[in-house]
């Protein structure tokens, strides 16, 4: 019993491991193309 929870409590911390760095890949991804399009707001003058 002890076991099985214990590795259900490591599945899912792995789980949610993997899942925040994809979510942390994609949120650097969308802030660098904020701006870049700030950037080029800025520099077109509008």
């Amino acid at each position: 019993m002890l076991l099985t929870i214990g590795l259900i409590l490591i599945g899912l911390w792995f789980l949610g491991f993997i899942a925040f760095h994809v979510a942390g890949f994609l949120i650097h991804i969308l802030l660098v193309v904020a701006i870049i399009v700030i950037l080029m707001r800025i520099i077109r003058g509008r």
